[in-house]
């Protein structure tokens, strides 16, 4: 089983991104999504307990949405992607997987951290 962390940086202000609500999500084989953790940035622009203490994902294909309109409205910007879906797959067992979103109001960049 592996475990799973974020770091949402807001790049225009260059700064951690606070208040950013992310839901994680798997796939299911009919096509949909089942919801599986909530959690909202903190003050460094992580989420410290999106996972439970005890909690670790199999492989399988995942989905993690960034509710940046939420983000954005928050400070009166305007916001060009309300949402950010990040799709990947967990293919080995007992990985860190660091999933990040670099954020602007235009545009938006992931990769996989370490």
């Amino acid at each position: 089983m592996s475990s799973l962390s974020t770091h949402v940086l807001d790049t225009a202000l260059g700064r951690p991104a606070k208040g950013v609500p992310i839901t994680l999500s798997i796939a299911k084989d009919d096509g949909s999504w089942e919801d599986v953790a909530h959690g909202t940035t903190n003050d460094d622009g992580r989420v410290a307990d999106l996972l439970k203490a005890d909690q670790q994902l199999a492989p399988d294909t995942y989905r993690m949405t960034f509710d940046t309109e939420t983000y954005f409205s928050a400070s009166a910007s305007n916001v060009f992607y309300p949402v950010v879906h990040v799709v990947f797959n967990i293919n080995e067992d007992d990985q860190h997987y660091h999933i990040p979103l670099l954020l602007s109001p235009y545009g938006y960049l992931t990769y996989r951290g370490s």
